[in-house]
């Protein structure tokens, strides 16, 4: 076991609360979601839960442009106060998070397996660098959860949930950062897209997002939540 495995093992142990329904910590936020988390297990700042905050989602497989927005945004607005949701995936999750690290500001990563297996695991540095930032891992999987397929449009619904706004730096046009843009629409939040090239794929969903109604995106100004 290296070291960053046994210090997670740790962690999780000794750290995890774990917030059921009933509980009085649990977000009201995620009370009247479809199919609202019976448990939450968490890990650092729950106070963070009830903070102003946006989600912000796009492509793993990013483009150079788009890693550069998704940081800049997750460092502007974490520097406002905005507290950054996104899912530890790599790409543009990856680069929000760490966006607002540098701001040291406040962000939540919501995991697709349990708080011990972290994936993908070249993230691993990352989701240290949330916990010592006083910011929050959770997951409705319990402990040795696999990232399994379906759990990841699963915990999207978290993510939208807890946000006040979703970010759409970039999508594909049959994206699965698209089903967290129709959870966040059911739910009533406000979508904010990132218009790109016309020539660029990744840009497709983010650009007819746009033209069917989201509010186009170029500085952190034109957020309003």
């Amino acid at each position: 076991m290296s070291i960053n495995e046994k210090k997670l093992s740790d962690l999780v142990r000794t750290k995890t609360k774990i917030l059921k329904y009933q509980d009085n910590k649990y977000p009201n936020k995620l009370k009247n979601i479809y199919a609202s988390p019976k448990k939450l297990y968490t890990l650092g700042n729950i106070d963070l839960l009830n903070c102003k905050s946006i989600a912000i989602i796009g492509c793993r497989n990013c483009t150079r442009d788009g890693a550069i927005n998704a940081y800049e945004f997750g460092y502007k607005l974490a520097k406002k106060g905005v507290c950054i949701i996104s899912g530890l995936a790599r790409g543009i999750d990856a680069y929000s998070h760490m966006g607002a690290i540098k701001a040291k500001g406040k962000t939540i990563a919501v995991l697709g397996s349990g708080l011990n297996v972290i994936y993908p695991r070249e993230n691993i540095q990352i989701y240290f660098e949330i916990l010592k930032n006083n910011g929050l891992v959770l997951s409705e999987y319990p402990f040795g959860a696999k990232p399994e397929k379906h759990h990841f449009p699963e915990r999207n619904r978290i993510i939208s949930g807890l946000s006040d706004g979703v970010l759409v730096v970039e999508a594909k046009e049959k994206s699965g950062t698209l089903i967290t843009v129709n959870f966040a629409l059911d739910q009533g939040k406000d979508i904010y897209a990132v218009p790109g090239s016309i020539n660029s794929e990744n840009s497709y969903g983010t650009n007819n997002l746009i033209k069917e109604g989201a509010t186009p995106v170029t500085m952190v100004d034109d957020i309003s939540i």
